[in-house]
């Protein structure tokens, strides 16, 4: 068909609002477009016919803003059936005047192309057509399209403000049953404010992204608060695959940030399935090759996500109970969300070479009276994702992996980076349930386990080559791996270390070994990590001081495995343990050595800071303190 057929086409199928509203019938399904690609003035005209209209059913991904058909007032007329519960929604679904539709994003498109879920009006907004006569869905490419494709009739609002966008994002007008050209601003979106707390639990993301990872990155305050953080941490060549993106974007790639140049799959493509945020994402976006949108079937299939190496998906959670259950899309019965697209790129992560299933979340919600890590699962809350799904869970407390451990181990690396003021309540649920010992010693940390300040990697050189250690505060989770620690040590460096011959680890040893409270005594473990993702921890080595108030001086103690022993690691872990003690105001540090420990005598005395050392006869002991 030539240019003027298809013009002479268009004309024809040019209507207003009102007209094409008037061709919808009592009792159709009508399908809405999403986010801010909503048709808003066909949807205002939907309402003002609403006296046409009765037992229309109105489906929908995602609305914003004023939803008029969702008023009481038209609940005769229309009733909403949303595959996720957005907030100008969310009293009609609980009151039962809408209906809430669980299903993963992935799955929809089929939905509607296979008729399981037959579609009689589709209503989108377009861009004005092309020279050929196609129209691009611009930023909601989502499940509009295979709407688009499957409805018996189309209604298109034909929109300048509607950005052009590559990718499967176009649609034939001569597929289009009727054309209401009506311009308007797009619908924006604005992230809420960043506070303390998501930067934190954004800092804590940016941490476990590496060089040519791809990110799924979705929309609000944490996706912008990972954005700055990325900036800060040095990160290169990133990728996009996500299900959708706002502006937070943009930073990342006018800096650099992201390139997708290493992607496995779609070279130097960011790929999405909608956009939502401010005009100035629009305009971007506008026509720029660097971004292709296609619908969910594609962008959220698990086995597509899985092929970008060092993929991360970056998901949120209502509540996580002790055993890593995700509930996200209700709060008990009543439901606040959707399954969107959390398990589609959760179980795409988890294919990855590489790749990291993350669920982010507040650690408290009701202004902090309640904990957002459970014992269990509020009653009727749903399980979105799975505990054998998930890789990391993250809080403004810290990171838990969870990956491949045990429900004790779970349990402490949840309860590590719940909120202080639920820690040892969540404990002694735990021990009821027998999750953990009985004996387990409550947590005395109140605050995180995880600051950044007592973190450092460090390289030494070995035989072989080098290898790369990090510092780190110990963890209540970090109990197997100071078990084997100990099995691997020498009788001598047992017996060196505990004055002893122990021949096994009592628990309650074992539990002496973590149990400090960091606000006053500092442990830090040196842990060498392997395994292909570098996910598998070994403990190394371990130093801790011990405060005694009194006399501001801190007893210390080494203990390095022995064949990691006299390439470095125990000096630099006495210099850390050092430069932490002098912070905080610590003015010596004191030991007590075997006499028999040569190799640890030698060592002290070469650190250049003992100021004093006596031998205690009736004790049989060295007395060593080290001035800081």
């Amino acid at each position: 068909m030539s240019k003027s057929d298809w013009t002479q086409t268009y004309k024809k199928k040019v209507v207003n609002a009102s007209k094409a509203i008037k061709k919808i019938k009592r009792g159709a399904r009508i399908f809405l477009g999403t986010g801010c690609g909503v048709p808003y003035h066909l949807v205002q005209e939907l309402a003002k016919n609403a006296d046409q209209m009765a037992d229309n059913e109105i489906v929908h991904l995602l609305t914003l803003g004023d939803t008029p058909s969702a008023d009481p007032m038209f609940q005769n007329q229309f009733r909403h059936n949303t595959f996720f519960v957005s907030s100008n929604i969310r009293e009609a679904v609980s009151e039962g005047r809408a209906d809430y539709t669980p299903m993963m994003l992935s799955d929809i498109p089929q939905l509607f192309r296979q008729k399981r879920m037959p579609l009689d009006v589709a209503m989108i907004q377009i861009s004005p057509p092309d020279r050929n006569g196609y129209s691009s869905l611009g930023i909601s490419v989502d499940i509009t399209k295979s709407a688009a494709e499957s409805a018996d009739v189309v209604i298109a609002q034909v929109n300048e403000k509607m950005p052009v966008t590559h990718g499967d994002s176009f649609i034939d007008v001569r597929d289009i049953d009727y054309l209401v050209p009506y311009n308007e601003p797009l619908r924006e979106f604005e992230a809420a404010e960043i506070d303390d707390t998501i930067d934190k639990i954004g800092r804590y993301v940016a941490r476990i992204v590496e060089n040519e990872s791809t990110l799924e990155l979705g929309i609000g305050a944490l996706p912008q608060s990972v954005c700055n953080n990325l900036l800060e941490t040095g990160v290169q060549d990133l990728g996009i695959h996500t299900e959708m993106f706002s502006d937070s974007l943009i930073q990342l790639i006018e800096q650099g940030v992201v390139t997708n140049k290493k992607k496995s799959i779609h070279r130097g493509k960011v790929i999405a399935s909608f956009a939502m945020g401010s005009e100035k994402l629009y305009t971007y976006i506008d026509d720029n090759p660097m971004f292709q949108f296609h619908d969910t079937a594609y962008v959220n299939d698990p086995y597509v996500i899985g092929q970008n190496k060092k993929m991360i998906a970056i998901n949120s959670a209502l509540e996580v109970d002790l055993t890593g259950q995700v509930c996200a899309d209700s709060i008990g019965h009543r439901f606040y969300s959707g399954i969107g697209g959390q398990v589609d790129f959760i179980r795409g992560a988890k294919r990855s070479q590489g790749g990291k299933a993350v669920i982010c979340m507040l650690s408290t919600a009701m202004d902090g009276e309640v904990s957002r890590i459970v014992p269990r699962l509020s009653e009727g809350a749903g399980v979105v994702t799975t505990r054998g799904d998930v890789d990391v869970v993250i809080t403004e407390f810290g990171l838990a992996n969870l990956h491949g451990k045990s429900i004790r181990e779970r349990v402490l690396s949840l309860i590590a980076i719940a909120h202080p003021k639920f820690r040892n309540d969540l404990l002694e649920a735990a021990k009821k349930m027998h999750y953990v010992f009985e004996d387990q010693v409550p947590f005395l940390v109140q605050g995180t386990y995880f600051a950044s300040e007592y973190e450092v990697q460090e390289n030494f050189k070995t035989a072989e080559g080098s290898i790369g250690v990090q510092f780190r505060l110990i963890r209540p989770d970090d109990a197997d791996r100071i078990k084997e620690l100990f099995y691997d040590l020498s009788e001598e460096s047992i017996y060196f270390r505990f004055l002893t011959p122990l021949k096994t680890l009592r628990r309650q040893t074992l539990q002496d070994f973590y149990n400090v409270d960091q606000a006053i005594d500092i442990s830090v473990v040196a842990v060498v990590k392997s395994g292909e993702e570098g996910e598998t921890e070994k403990i190394i080595g371990a130093g801790r001081y011990l405060l005694n108030r009194s006399t501001n001086e801190a007893e210390f103690a080494l203990l390095v495995q022995d064949e990691y022993q006299g390439i470095g690691i125990g000096t630099f872990l006495l210099n850390h343990l050092m430069r932490i003690a002098k912070s905080k105001g610590v003015e010596a540090f004191i030991a007590y050595v075997h006499p028999q420990n040569q190799p640890m005598i030698r060592f002290i005395h070469k650190t250049g800071k003992v100021v004093e050392s006596k031998l205690s006869i009736q004790d049989d002991e060295y007395l060593f303190r080290l001035k800081l």
